[in-house]
């Protein structure tokens, strides 16, 4: 029985873990949603007309 007893410490832990791995997975998922760039701005084209410039 004292097996038992060993284990659920680490297996606190590893729910500890896993928790803040999760947390961090959010945290990360809503930093990149806030940076995304909507395909429609990504497809645009805009003219680029630098070259003239040097004529």
């Amino acid at each position: 029985m004292s097996g038992q007893d060993d284990g659920a410490p680490e297996n606190k832990s590893e729910q500890g873990e896993a928790a803040e791995r999760e947390a961090a997975k959010q945290r990360l998922l809503a930093q990149a949603e806030a940076e995304r760039v909507p395909v429609e701005d990504t497809t645009c084209a805009v003219p680029d007309r630098r070259w003239r410039r040097d004529q």
